[in-house]
């Protein structure tokens, strides 16, 4: 399994949000190269990056962070928030990251993932489910995106999408524990998903049961920054 540190951009800060809640945001530095070099130097070889900015505003706001991260380290980082158009897609990948986060538009607007799919290649996208009692949540979590987690599942493998991760809402950033029942349906249905789990996640034993039960990866991001859980302990399982 791979650990994948998280750094969430507001204002050009590396932020963490509780429950998706732009009002609930506590600043951790404000320099997110620095935070991806902490990562790098640290022996990270993966990076997830969201601008949140972006992702309220429907259009990336923070490519030039992408850019000063991509260019400090070496780590095969995503990028998400706010890509909405092909030129979207293309700008990120010329701007380092070697993957492109898509949430929304993967539920409203599956004919372009497919699309971009066929153009760019599966590999170069990883598509992230945000769930809330089965059902899945769009728009920054704040609508109903209209369907079931495994419906949407099956539509993303029928277009070819394998790299996934999903939030359970209800635990992201309360540090409980993250949604281990979820995720182990999902892998029982659909084995050929390669599955990240991402929140709520607060101690390295969590880490150790999702590598357990076959996730992939594990996108931590509170529990850093809250020193719940430590780079050592991590590279450890990692390795």
């Amino acid at each position: 399994m791979t650990i994948i540190p998280a750094i969430d951009i507001i204002n050009g800060k590396c932020v963490r949000l509780t429950k998706g809640d732009y009002a609930q945001q506590k600043i951790y530095n404000d320099s997110p190269v620095d935070v991806a070099r902490q990562f790098a130097d640290a022996g990270f070889t993966r990076l997830h990056v969201v601008d949140l900015d972006g992702a309220r505003a429907g259009k990336i706001i923070n490519m030039a962070v992408l850019e000063n991260i991509a260019a400090a380290t070496h780590m095969v980082i995503d990028f998400g928030g706010g890509v909405k158009h092909i030129n979207d897609v293309e700008a990120v990948l010329n701007a380092g990251a070697a993957m492109v986060t898509i949430g929304s538009l993967a539920v409203k607007q599956p004919e372009i993932l497919e699309a971009w799919i066929m153009e760019f290649g599966a590999g170069h996208f990883f598509i992230g489910a945000d769930v809330l009692e089965g059902n899945v949540k769009i728009s920054g979590w704040q609508q109903d995106g209209g369907i079931g987690i495994f419906d949407f599942i099956e539509n993303l493998i029928r277009v070819g999408a394998t790299n996934i991760f999903c939030t359970d809402i209800a635990k992201d950033g309360m540090m409980q524990g993250p949604a281990v029942e979820l995720y182990t349906n999902m892998l029982e249905r659909y084995p050929q998903i390669n599955l990240t789990a991402s929140g709520g996640v607060s101690h390295i034993d969590d880490v150790k049961q999702l590598k357990e039960i076959g996730c992939s990866g594990a996108i931590i991001g509170k529990a850093i920054y809250e020193n719940l859980i430590t780079l050592e302990q991590l590279i450890i399982l990692n390795s």
